[in-house]
């Protein structure tokens, strides 16, 4: 039977007993209906990962016994940016889901000419912490242990001169370039836009500042097709693909 892998925010050391946070005691307890005496596997995002056991099941609490700890993160060699324009509903989360699993060092939201998604105040704060969940979600499953960067939403004409990357790419479909595979970046950073792509102006403005424009061969990919098929090439190119 698979060990199920629980992220908590909470420090770990081997000995200790914890509380694990409600909602993962609540998966736990009601919907895996695990039991005293089972297996799990805890992480913490600060590097590897522990063994454990739990030790009791409460109404509100499962209260877990931590055990060895493991130095594996299962992380690419690249640092891989991926800075993408904010899409509507469930295809940006999609998106933040798959990136995680494809070993994403970060992830960027961009506001940019086309992005219909109103972002700002209590709103921003909500879908913040709802990605973040999605990203600890797809960390659980895929058993990544370091949790991929969020980044708040940013505009993209603010984001475009701090990018420090050994290679940038803007995806273009209106292009022919391809990646150089001869080269062996440390860091690569990959801007794709929302639904209806970059403008001319952004695209423009991209490559002012240093980024290659990269296209995917001839068809037109959706704005979640793109960075999964992107982002694969550059892991098998560079990173642990």
């Amino acid at each position: 039977m698979r060990i199920p892998r629980i992220y908590t925010e909470q420090n770990l050391l081997s000995g200790e007993q914890i509380a694990l946070e409600e909602s993962a005691s609540h998966h736990l307890s009601k919907v895996l209906r695990m039991q005293a005496g089972r297996e799990l596997i805890l992480f913490n995002g600060a590097g590897g990962e522990f063994a454990a056991t739990i030790h009791e099941v409460s109404k509100k609490h499962v209260i877990v016994s931590v055990q060895e700890h493991s130095i594996d993160n299962r992380e690419s060699p690249l640092e891989l940016e991926l800075a993408i324009g904010i899409s509507r509903g469930e295809r940006f989360e999609w998106v933040l889901q798959k990136a995680t699993e494809l070993g994403v060092t970060k992830i960027t939201p961009l506001i940019t000419e086309r992005t219909e998604v109103k972002i700002g105040g209590d709103r921003q704060e909500k879908l913040h912490d709802r990605w973040q969940q999605i990203l600890i979600s797809a960390c659980e499953q895929c058993q990544r242990n370091l949790l991929p960067v969020l980044h708040s939403p940013v505009q993209i004409s603010d984001w475009l001169p701090q990018v420090k990357s050994d290679l940038r790419f803007v995806l273009h479909h209106r292009d022919s370039k391809t990646l150089p595979a001869e080269q062996k970046p440390e860091s690569v950073t990959l801007l794709i836009g929302p639904e209806g792509g970059l403008s001319e102006r952004e695209i423009t403005h991209a490559l002012e500042q240093d980024f290659n424009a990269l296209t995917l061969g001839p068809r037109v990919l959706r704005t979640e097709t793109a960075p999964v098929a992107a982002i694969s090439l550059v892991q098998y190119l560079w990173g642990d693909f």
